[in-house]
């Protein structure tokens, strides 16, 4: 005879009670007191990041019950109670999608709880990220970290029959395995070191607020090492790993990590129907009519770009060089620009570093090239050659030589020596085209220095400075006559001198004349320099 009760739909039996009150015990409603002493510090719980990044109500948690492995010494009610999911959210969502289809906005999220033993890393939480990992790799799902926290965590004891220093995990080798396969995003709000930092310094990209600390070691291990005491306020704060190119971008906050996080995997995610850009022919003013003034290229790149699209990656770092993701009728596009107010364009070994690897970012995920060219060349100097720049201003040869996207470049003004050639990827003639600006000028390297070192015997013999002067003045007009852009294009160094405010009909005419990048399996390049 059946039991009626038992066959209501509506009764909670006692095994379904006590899951769904774990399960409230993971919420953030349950911990006041940890909620309280995050909002001291104007950070968000783990939990509300994760909430705002994902798409509402289309993600699932895996791995919520688990708690620290400190049961030999912790009661295991006061384990589940202070050390939820054992420090670590791990939710498979999507982002971004009211603006691209569901299947290109997957993602896979792992933070950290630092209010759960200072977001240390757990045998638990561990395990848990090995398990989401390897989901990520095997299908192929962008992936981003929240990584605040202390690194590895000594107090699990319960593993202590099992495992001795714990070397043989997998996390930080599936993690660094995702380089070039799907886009990985490190967010770092907060403290962030040790095991910690290892993992985000393997990211494509690294945003952080701008009162976090980073570093591969905290306080603790450094005083431990016997190199001294330090607050952990001490230890990699932003005003040296920016400039220093550690962190790809700096916000205020939690809410504007999320936000810019979300635009970083737009560019990955598809192209928009819908843009806006400002009018063109304010492009026609942005070069100085005098030849050796500065301007901002950053306004140039304003106009160029749909209007709110640009994103720019590490901008405290290698300042001549700007690299941005951006978009054009609403389709994405990397973009390089020398920045002519600093060191006057010039190439230097940090500005090399950023466009080498911004060239592997872009070709990993076939995003094609914009690279707005405005360059005397390279730094030259005893001082400069101090930096290791034979061999870092190489890295944008290697690199940019042996990609398979578009490269599509655009000359502003200066065009001059290794500098430009590299610029351009190697060679004027590997770009998909190369135009430039009526202000476009061009040599084998710059006009003066040309003049100085071709002319010195004739220069060195006139002994009237004002007519030395006279004479090197009219040695450079004819240098920039004969390497003025109209007749680099008639003996077909490049492809045409355009109206700058043709600058985004070129690029697209461009892209529409290239064949479709072809279908993989798998990466395209091993992986993405960390560097």
């Amino acid at each position: 005879m059946s039991d009626k009760k038992s066959m209501d739909p509506n009764e909670l039996r006692p095994e379904l009670v006590e899951s769904i009150e774990r399960h409230k015990l993971l919420q953030d409603e349950a911990r006041p007191e940890a909620v309280a002493k995050r909002r001291k510090r104007g950070q968000r719980m783990i939990r509300e990041n994760v909430a705002d990044l994902l798409d509402p109500d289309d993600s699932i948690e895996y791995g919520g019950l688990a708690f620290a492995a400190q049961r030999r010494r912790v009661p295991i009610e006061e384990l589940i109670k202070r050390t939820p999911a054992d420090g670590m959210v791990a939710e498979i969502g999507s982002v971004n999608g009211d603006l691209f289809d569901r299947s290109r906005t997957r993602c896979l999220v792992l933070g950290y709880d630092f209010t759960v033993l200072a977001g240390t890393q757990g045998w638990f939480n561990h395990r848990k990220k090995d398990r989401m990992l390897e989901l990520a790799y095997k299908w192929r799902i962008p992936t981003v970290l929240f990584a605040e926290g202390g690194g590895g965590r000594p107090g699990d004891v319960d593993t202590m029959d099992v495992m001795v220093a714990g070397l043989d995990l997998k996390s930080f080798s599936h993690y660094a395995m995702l380089s070039g396969l799907v886009p990985i995003v490190g967010i770092v709000s907060g403290y962030c070191f040790a095991g910690n930092a290892a993992l985000v310094g393997c990211s494509d990209v690294i945003i952080a607020t701008k009162s976090s600390n980073l570093g591969m070691a905290g306080p603790a291990m450094i005083e431990g090492g016997g190199l001294g005491v330090f607050k952990p306020q001490e230890v990699g704060p932003m005003s040296i790993q920016s400039p220093n190119g550690v962190v790809d971008i700096l916000v205020e906050d939690d809410t504007e990590a999320v936000q810019v996080a979300k635009q970083y995997l737009s560019y990955f995610q598809g192209d928009l129907p819908e843009w806006e850009c400002a009018d063109q022919s304010l492009l026609r003013q942005c070069i100085p009519e005098r030849r050796r003034r500065g301007y901002d290229v950053r306004k140039a790149i304003d106009i160029v770009a749909d209007t709110g699209s640009i994103l720019e990656l590490r901008r405290g770092f290698g300042p001549g060089i700007i690299t941005s993701l951006i978009r054009i009728e609403g389709k994405p596009f990397g973009l390089v620009a020398n920045n002519c107010l600093h060191l006057g364009g010039a190439i230097d070994a940090n500005g090399a570093d950023k466009m080498a690897r911004f060239v592997q970012l872009c070709d990993a995920f076939d995003i094609p090239m914009i690279i707005l060219i405005d360059t005397p060349g390279f730094m030259v100097g005893p001082e400069a050659e101090k930096t290791a720049q034979v061999r870092h201003f190489c890295r944008i040869f290697n690199n940019a030589c042996n990609v398979t996207i578009p490269i599509f470049s655009v000359v502003l003004r200066k065009g001059y020596g290794l500098g430009a050639m590299a610029m351009a990827g190697g060679s004027f003639h590997n770009s998909a085209f190369i135009v430039s600006w009526p202000t476009g000028e061009f040599g084998g390297m710059g006009l003066e220095g040309a003049v100085r070192l071709g002319f010195k015997k004739e220069l060195d013999a006139i002994d009237d400075p004002e007519k030395r002067e006279a004479r090197f003045e009219e040695l450079v007009a004819m240098h920039y006559e004969h390497g003025k852009a109209i007749n680099m294009a008639a003996a077909l160094e490049i492809d045409d001198v355009i109206d700058p405010a043709q600058t985004r009909t070129w690029i697209m005419r461009g892209l529409r004349s290239m064949p479709e990048p072809e279908k993989r399996s798998g990466k395209k390049r091993p992986n993405i320099d960390c560097w």
